[in-house]
């Protein structure tokens, strides 16, 4: 199992930058994949980005040259690092891990894009 713990959100004005931090309870140099969801009010959950254990990385379009996942094995952390956010940026992130066919997730923080 492993537990995790996201940070770093808050309120930002349209056109800002936030870095979002997930940090987890045990290794994750062996972990398949890590991810960071989205959740607006009244939508679904939606993948934001993804970095595998090799280090390859995708994105939604959404974010696409805007957002940059990272990791570093040695402190067991993930980021998000965020530019030129929108408006429509606005949710609850979330830290995702799968590992052998089991998901973990953490608790979320909000980020909020407004002027």
């Amino acid at each position: 199992q492993v537990q995790l713990v996201e940070s770093g959100g808050g309120l930002v004005q349209p056109g800002g930058s936030l870095s979002l931090s997930c940090a987890a309870s045990r290794s994750i140099s062996s972990i398949d994949v890590m991810r960071w969801y989205r959740q607006a009010p009244g939508k679904q959950r939606e993948l934001v980005a993804l970095i595998t254990s090799g280090g390859s990385t995708n994105y939604a379009d959404s974010v696409k040259g805007r957002f940059t996942i990272s990791r570093d094995n040695a402190k067991n952390m993930v980021y998000l690092k965020m530019n030129s956010l929108k408006p429509e940026d606005t949710a609850v992130y979330y830290c995702n891990a799968f590992h052998q066919l089991s998901e973990y997730w953490g608790q979320g923080t909000q980020v909020t894009v407004s002027s």
